[in-house]
């Protein structure tokens, strides 16, 4: 019985059901001319799984890019009013991350009260929301595929490094908090695939 007598047999019974000119026996007849003329089903494969995953993880990657950048351009607008306010001004992007790695700043009660909510542990810019989106964002390039875990946290670490170097001294205990939950579940991923 091939793929087409079904939907064949299918319609000739949903005809009968909504007009009710065909009966029973006319559709046996159907069928079986069907099938006579049917002799194999034909299975073609769909690429439209890889097609969609894909997809689904362009668009991950894609909000992932929109979220960073609007929530960046809040944090740098927060620092430039912190900043501005003092009658401080910064050349360039490096001076003002080792403007701030000095803590010689104050701010207002309404930049504080945000900024720690940005930073608690369940805020935007916290240890566990922030390694969840580089891993989310990690396995989004990766296709989900933990065979390529290890090169993607290598380019984690290379990029804390380069942060580290930019903020002048250590950086703040939030940063190693968020890199400890970065590491470790980058571990987990990769464990899967022996798992």
């Amino acid at each position: 019985m091939s793929v087409s007598s079904i939907g064949a047999t299918t319609a000739a019974a949903y005809a009968q059901q909504t007009t009710g000119t065909k009966t029973t026996k006319e559709t046996k007849e159907t069928t079986a001319s069907k099938n006579d003329q049917d002799t194999a089903v034909v299975y073609e494969k769909s690429f439209a799984s890889k097609t969609d995953s894909t997809k689904s993880n362009a668009a991950i990657v894609a909000q992932l890019k929109a979220d960073a950048e609007a929530r960046t351009a809040q944090l740098q607008s927060l620092v430039e009013k912190m900043i501005s306010k003092q009658g401080q001004t910064l050349g360039t992007a490096d001076d003002m991350w080792s403007f701030l790695a000095k803590g010689n700043l104050t701010a207002d009660a309404d930049t504080i009260a945000q900024a720690k909510k940005d930073v608690a542990e369940d805020g935007y810019w916290g240890a566990e929301q922030t390694s969840e989106r580089i891993l989310s964002f990690a396995k989004a390039l990766a296709g989900d595929d933990p065979a390529k875990a290890e090169e993607l946290l290598n380019a984690f670490k290379k990029g804390y490094s380069e942060a580290t170097k930019t903020w002048g001294s250590d950086l703040p205990s939030l940063c190693s908090d968020t890199y400890d939950l970065v590491e470790k579940k980058f571990n987990d991923w990769m464990n899967t695939e022996t798992a």
